[in-house]
């Protein structure tokens, strides 16, 4: 079936656009309003508008509210729910109460601990990253190379490495962000380039 692709941290009408010429199967709006990347739900749903309907519309957060998630999540502002911050079983569960919507807990690796945690998450989907997000960095593959729940990849990613990261691990998806930005904008090449290092990584 392929590398599922998620293009993150969209902000412009430009990216959304670019997006659409793409068709990835994700997108992300940060919805944190500490991020440099931050949207308001209301510009969310105005790029969502411009994106077709396959794609689905990833809203990240860091310990918001599971209300104000649960709400934008019903309203059809979003498809997903990605939890980017120190968001626990608990919470996940009660977030699980007030929406059957899917969830993404991103996880931090840093050590095995980190991948035992991430594998008893609740959540729908598992995110494994080298940071809080958006940070360039990668983390050690190694430590996730008996991973066997399907996971997004995360940390690092660009258009040079992300096909050898598909080849070695096999993730379920890719999530890119400071990856394909120029200057701290998204770079509709950098955005193809890596699109298309995705999809011709299905073949190896």
């Amino acid at each position: 079936m392929g590398t599922k692709i998620k293009l993150c941290g969209l902000t412009r009408e430009e990216d959304a656009a670019a997006a659409a010429e793409l068709m990835p199967d994700y997108v992300g709006f940060v919805m944190a309003p500490r991020s440099r990347r931050y949207v308001a739900p209301e510009q969310a749903a105005r790029l969502r508008r411009l994106l077709p309907a396959q794609i689905q519309a990833v809203g990240v957060f860091v310990d918001e509210e599971p209300e104000t998630v649960a709400g934008l999540l019903e309203r059809g502002i979003i498809d997903l729910a990605q939890l980017h911050g120190r968001e626990d079983r608990a919470y996940v569960k009660r977030l699980l109460e007030l929406t059957d919507r899917p969830l993404i807990q991103a996880f931090q690796v840093r050590d095995s601990r980190d991948v035992e945690a991430a594998m008893d998450s609740p959540a729908h989907y598992i995110l494994l990253d080298a940071g809080p997000g958006g940070t360039g960095n990668a983390f050690d593959w190694s430590l996730i190379r008996d991973v066997e729940r399907p996971y997004f990849l995360a940390g690092g990613l660009h258009p040079g490495n992300v096909a050898a990261g598909i080849a070695r691990l096999r993730p379920y998806g890719v999530d890119v962000s400071s990856g394909i930005e120029t200057e701290g904008r998204k770079d509709p090449e950098k955005m193809a380039a890596f699109v298309a290092a995705v999809r011709s990584a299905k073949e190896l």
